[in-house]
């Protein structure tokens, strides 16, 4: 089996976590990789189905107890985490070495860039939504269901991205937001901006497809074996990821 993710509408850690659920990736073992991180008083997560332009997808949820607990207490509260914390997050988990392996590849491609746009040394950087356990939960999830997927081969689309500025925890970033401009910039991925105003691909979404894009062009002709749509939370006219299970014709 290959995976070609098609980018249309960008692409974020949920969606990808979303698309590979929809597509049939193992839930019960994402739900025992989950459950082993023994992190359960800082989130909990939701997979449901949604319904985008009359199309059925799936979405998933990591919703924070700490943000119910800020609203409910009127301030907020922020676990920061450096690699070397979540490294050792990644290390207990039930999972697979090539799921950790995947894991921490997408994290320090993010630390990385992290790195290079406030002009600290890797060590340094300490995650803010990043890094956050939600960013944790997407990153691992998804390794975990790409593992049990197990492609032959990847394929990516062109990467596309919204314009404008969005605001996050270091204030109001331009579009796209410096993290992902330095991972396209690293890792040659193609993108392309469009009128939509906002953030389209996030630095889990880029970091996600560095790691897996290998220039590799999409075949001429390929049978779609399954599709699989993976819901965003952002307001576009089609807020998914679709990726699809191909096999190329020989």
């Amino acid at each position: 089996m290959n995976l070609y993710f098609e980018c249309k509408s960008g692409i974020s850690g949920d969606m990808s976590v979303a698309a590979l659920i929809d597509l049939g990736a193992d839930k019960e073992k994402l739900d025992k990789t989950l459950n082993s991180l023994n992190l359960n008083n800082e989130y909990s997560y939701k997979i449901t189905k949604v319904n985008i332009n009359s199309i059925q997808a799936t979405d998933f949820n990591v919703i924070l107890t700490e943000e119910i607990h800020s609203h409910n207490e009127g301030h907020h509260r922020h676990k920061h985490r450096n690699l070397d914390d979540v490294n050792k997050i990644i290390d207990k988990a039930d999972a697979s070495q090539n799921a950790k392996d995947l894991a921490k590849k997408i994290f320090t491609i993010i630390a990385g860039a992290e790195a290079k746009v406030h002009g600290k040394d890797i060590s340094e950087v300490h995650f803010h939504e990043v890094g956050a356990i939600d960013s944790i939960i997407d990153i691992l999830s998804f390794s975990v269901l790409f593992d049990d997927l197990n492609p032959e081969k990847v394929y990516f689309s062109t990467l596309t991205e919204g314009q404008g500025f969005v605001e996050c925890a270091h204030g109001l970033l331009p579009v796209p937001v410096p993290a992902v401009c330095e991972i396209a910039a690293q890792y040659k991925l193609p993108i392309k901006i469009t009128e939509n105003n906002g953030e389209m691909i996030t630095p889990t979404g880029a970091a996600i497809a560095a790691v897996l894009y290998n220039q590799e062009h999409l075949p001429v002709e390929f049978i779609i074996e399954k599709t699989g749509y993976g819901a965003g939370k952002r307001k576009y006219k089609n807020p998914f990821l679709r990726v699809m299970a191909i096999k190329e014709i020989k």
